[in-house]
């Protein structure tokens, strides 16, 4: 980091276990992203309430080139940040994946989705409940009354153009469409 790491505990004394903890975390965040300028972090003890105990709130401020990733973690319902080491490590965790994802913006590494599958009708069987659909390849696929969105497998016409997502290997014969939709 080019600037120095910033603790500040709120409404608390300073534990030294815990400013130790939040030292290594912050200087593991530079291994999933060494070009960190700074970071700030703040451990807040809430209010007391009348039958819990403590419940920690955290917050990370990371400044990165052309960003700035906060990281809020609020004690959740089931009071796990009673613990204060637990709520660190929440919050590094939280702050690892976000870094994560903006290394990997920053590479160019950003997922694609593929085109939906586009087919059409071939063969209805209602009485059976199932039918098949010929992909742009020529390959018939298996499609069931259950996979049909939209007004359903009833309404469904032989010809009719739709979009699928195959699951390989999950019917009987091989490959079966799933998510049908009809266009």
């Amino acid at each position: 980091m080019q600037e120095p790491l910033r603790i500040a505990f709120r409404n608390m004394d300073a534990p030294a276990a815990a400013e130790d903890d939040v030292r290594q975390r912050a200087a593991e965040l530079e291994r999933f992203f060494d070009r960190i300028t700074a970071c700030n972090v703040v451990v807040e003890a809430r209010h007391r309430h009348h039958r819990q105990g403590v419940l920690y709130h955290v917050r990370i401020d990371l400044v990165v080139p052309n960003r700035e990733i906060v990281i809020v973690r609020d004690p959740p319902e089931h009071h796990a940040h009673e613990d204060l080491h637990v709520a660190i490590r929440d919050a590094f965790d939280a702050a690892q994946r976000q870094l994560q994802n903006y290394a990997r913006e920053m590479r160019g590494d950003v997922k694609s989705h593929a085109a939906p599958a586009i087919g059409r009708i071939v063969r209805l069987l209602p009485d059976k409940d199932y039918g098949f659909l010929v992909t742009d390849t020529g390959d018939e696929l298996y499609l069931h009354r259950n996979a049909v969105l939209g007004k359903g497998f009833d309404a469904l016409r032989v010809g009719d153009s739709v979009r699928y997502v195959v699951h390989e290997g999950e019917g009987e014969q091989g490959d079966q469409a799933s998510t049908v939709i009809p266009l």
